[in-house]
């Protein structure tokens, strides 16, 4: 049974195929598309083969120095074996993505077993950091944990009103302080707030302002350590909020978040809008860090924790019916 073959098996068997195959289907529909394409003109992993797939993997926002990798390990590959298929550099390609990905291993997400988990979540402006935290406490309400928000991000206009409004619609505590106040005042403030009501959840919604690195990381820098002081061992998760549609711009945002912050993972929204799906094999290779969630649509549920088996199958669809 081909690699191809086994990962139709495997996402048979989820209960989440639907949302899954629907997210990816702009990336489904362009990187599936352009490869088979290339099926019609094969005639071996020859310079041209690798010249036009190096360019859809780059349509595909797998980034240049990944695209190259790839394409040379096909390359040497290939030349241990007399005839290789189009179906074989297909099982090639979607199985070393796999390796890429596996490359460095998942840190499982930490809970905290003494008392509230704090969780800080930080990103640019417009990256659905604030629809993200309330796709969160939905989930983690069904789960059948208490959850409350912390409104850190003090200097986006709005940003305040607009995690109050989820709050109330949810049914979730909002612990706020004044617009263009200190957002570490915020944090300890949610911080006792969750030690006496005994929550499980703290959601710290944090500024997202790039302008000035030293700036944010001293900012960063401060809420980490009141925090720690508050609640042993906060913030417990760090997670970046990246708007995938940004493609490598994102990237780079991410590794100066990550200059500035501990980061312990990702979650990349808005997926469904985007034909760049192999963003999220370049940010583990660039980063090394886990993509624990992702958003494939507006609703709560679609918000998805990453199973990277059913998004290699979602991406390659199309491909599997056409690699025969």
């Amino acid at each position: 049974m081909s690699f191809l073959d086994k990962l139709k098996e495997t996402f048979s068997r989820k209960d989440d195929r639907a949302i899954y195959l629907s997210g990816f289907k702009k990336s489904k529909d362009s990187l599936g598309g352009a490869l088979n394409e290339m099926k019609l003109k094969y005639k071996g992993v020859n310079d041209e083969f690798l010249e036009q797939l190096t360019i859809v993997l780059l349509e595909a926002d797998v980034g240049i120095e990944l695209a190259d990798m790839i394409c040379e390990k096909l390359r040497e590959t290939s030349k241990l074996y007399v005839n290789v298929t189009f179906k074989w550099a297909m099982n090639f390609l979607i199985q070393t993505m796999q390796e890429i990905y596996q490359e460095t291993p998942d840190k499982p997400i930490v809970y905290n077993e003494n008392g509230p988990t704090v969780i800080f979540m930080e990103g640019v402006n417009g990256s659905g950091k604030t629809t993200t935290c309330a796709k969160l406490a939905a989930m983690y309400q069904m789960q059948g944990k208490t959850v409350a928000f912390a409104a850190a991000d003090t200097f986006r206009a709005g940003a305040i009103d607009q995690l109050a409004e989820w709050g109330e619609r949810l049914n979730v505590p909002v612990i706020k302080g004044r617009e263009n106040g200190d957002p570490s005042a915020v944090i300890v403030d949610a911080c006792r707030y969750a030690k006496e009501h005994q929550i499980d959840i703290l959601l710290c919604d944090t500024a997202g302002r790039l302008q000035n690195k030293q700036g944010l990381m001293n900012e960063l820098s401060k809420m980490n350590r009141v925090a720690a002081r508050e609640i042993e061992g906060a913030p417990h998760n760090t997670w970046l909020v990246l708007d995938a549609t940004t493609g490598q711009n994102g990237l780079s945002q991410a590794e100066i978040f990550d200059q500035a912050t501990d980061l312990s993972g990702i979650i990349l929204t808005k997926m469904d809008g985007t034909a760049k799906g192999g963003i999220i094999i370049s940010i583990k290779h660039r980063l090394h860090l886990p993509v624990y969630f992702i958003g494939l649509g507006e609703q709560p549920q679609d918000l998805r924790p990453f199973d990277l088996d059913a998004y290699l199958y979602s991406i390659s669809e199309d491909l599997q019916d056409h690699v025969g």
